[in-house]
């Protein structure tokens, strides 16, 4: 996180009266200008008032948030409400008696030259604006809002998502459903560059060659340059990690049923089987790709019947791939710490474990095993303590910096934070049993849902896929934004998450291009742990 002195947030207020006067309430929410991540939320019910009354309270209350988060921070304040920015902005007189102490109370929450105002349309204002009517709504109950009962960040965000998307085939780099479509149009043209294709036509990612097995919903590049970070490694056969989440998925059927099968490790629970409710769930004009050799597989040419297409001399992608050196992420998970061999979730809202000395010593070898290679140019890390220890080690051997970002958090596991999994079965079995059934439903005390952590790995990839476009940046984070990564590059459904293995300390990596497509090119390596 950048420090406050440089920090801008924005601040989206709202109030509302049902009635001018009548029964009241606002909302606000305070906004990363990057991200757009949710940082503060805030409602209450003021019970009778009118309509710029509300506002007015939204807008200190907005305002009040952000100076608790960042006190030097600068604020752009975004409104539906043309009076409350006119007269905050100094262009319009304040008349009201109502009106004028509030206007003074917002003016003195930061400096003035650090609040600029804008004007925008309703249909703009709707976090805030839902905020609100969940406090008069509440009010109407004859209780006052509460932030675990709001649905607003999540109504939201999906929203925003649906309505910025841009239709298929395009879409943000690691959209694998993007990339199938782009195959689809060249396959339909009989176009392609590789020799040969898997047993349902899919192409075999990162390959000019022969091959089979491949995921769909991902184009071969066959001149964009390998850079060959993992090749070697790719048939090393990892150690045993206590990732529950992959013993969970060994012995759990197929299809929904899987999810039912929780784990209660260091890692998170279920990665993000969650992602029914994520970016690509509400993308228009896509579909979900299924497995090779299954109804509905993605990049299906024409005319294939199970066995190799023959090669089409001469011709290209129709559509164009992108021939320019993808951003890799090279995903590193973080050492042990005392709670991982223990099975214990740990996520973002506990004690922030550091690294066991087992833990300094595998940040130690995979430092070293990085150095070797020589080919990372950036490190980025969660803010937890864990993985900035284990950037360290790494960034200390290559003389890099090391950013961090807010994103790569892992879950945050509420009132399950330090216990195992048939701890929170005895404690809290009905909060369990819920957050089993429901990715939207989120642990004991106001932890993260699952539906959440994937719109926020998700927005973190776009973000920093843009920014290191071409760069080979090491991600040091935890086992649930790894495998959301994982998941999503490959358009895998949820239960694929089960059978994933993810070792502390272990290795992955993720090619995107700018194209939309992606490839996945390593899954937990820990050759450097032996």
């Amino acid at each position: 996180m950048t420090s406050s002195s440089s920090r801008e947030v924005i601040v989206e207020a709202d109030g509302g009266s049902r009635g001018n006067p009548g029964p009241a309430g606002y909302g606000a929410v305070v906004l990363d200008p990057v991200t757009g991540e949710t940082l503060a939320e805030a409602a209450e019910y003021i019970g009778v008032a009118t309509n710029n009354v509300a506002e007015y309270k939204g807008l200190v209350a907005g305002l009040k948030a952000a100076r608790s988060l960042f006190p030097d921070a600068t604020v752009h304040v975004r409104m539906d409400s043309k009076l409350v920015v006119e007269q905050m902005s100094g262009r319009w007189k304040i008349k009201h008696p109502d009106m004028k102490p509030l206007a003074a109370e917002a003016g003195r929450v930061f400096p003035a030259g650090r609040v600029r105002y804008e004007w925008i349309p309703r249909e703009r204002n709707k976090h805030a604006d839902r905020l609100a009517n969940e406090a008069m709504d509440a009010g109407k109950r004859g209780r006052q809002w509460e932030l675990s009962d709001s649905t607003a960040a999540l109504d939201t965000a999906a929203a925003r998502n649906a309505a910025t998307l841009p239709p298929a085939p395009s879409g943000p780099p690691g959209d694998a459903t993007a990339g199938a479509a782009r195959a689809r149009a060249a396959l339909a043209t009989g176009a392609g560059t590789t020799t040969g294709a898997g047993p349902s036509g899919d192409l075999d990612p990162g390959r000019t060659g022969t091959g089979s097995g491949a995921w769909p919903g991902t184009v071969a590049h066959p001149t964009a340059q390998d850079d060959g970070l993992f090749a070697a490694e790719a048939d090393l056969t990892a150690p045993a990690s206590g990732d529950f989440e992959a013993q969970a998925g060994a012995l759990a059927p197929t299809g929904h049923a899987a999810r039912t099968h929780a784990p209660e490790t260091d890692a998170a629970p279920a990665g993000a089987a969650a992602e029914d409710a994520g970016p690509e769930a509400t993308r228009p004009g896509t579909t979900r790709t299924t497995g090779p050799g299954t109804a509905g597989s993605e990049a299906t040419g024409p005319g294939t019947t199970g066995t190799a297409a023959p090669a089409v001399p001469g011709q290209g992608w129709s559509a164009g791939p992108d021939m320019s050196a993808p951003a890799t992420f090279v995903l590193l998970r973080h050492g042990e710490t005392a709670l991982t061999p223990e099975k214990r979730f740990s996520g973002s809202g506990g004690t922030d474990p550091e690294l066991s000395a087992a833990g300094l010593r595998q940040a130690e070898a995979v430092a070293e095993a990085l150095a070797a290679r020589g080919t990372i140019q950036e490190i980025v890390s969660s803010p937890l303590t864990r993985c900035r220890q284990t950037a360290a080690a790494v960034a200390g051997r290559l003389g890099l910096d090391v950013r961090v970002e807010q994103g790569l958090r892992e879950t945050d596991f509420g009132a399950w934070e330090g216990l195992t999994f048939g701890e929170v079965r005895e404690r809290y079995p009905e909060d369990l049993d819920a957050w089993l059934a429901s990715p939207k439903a989120a642990p004991t005390g106001g932890g993260e849902s699952f539906a959440t952590v994937a719109r926020r790995v998700a927005a973190t990839r776009d973000r920093l896929t843009a920014a290191y476009a071409g760069r080979t940046v090491l991600l040091v984070t935890h086992v649930t934004p790894i495998k959301t990564l994982i998941r999503l590059a490959l358009g895998a459904p949820p239960e694929s998450l089960f059978r994933m293995e993810l070792s502390a300390a272990s290795i992955s990596a993720v090619a995107y291009y700018a194209d939309g497509n992606a490839s996945v090119r390593l899954l937990n390596d820990t050759s450097h742990l032996r």
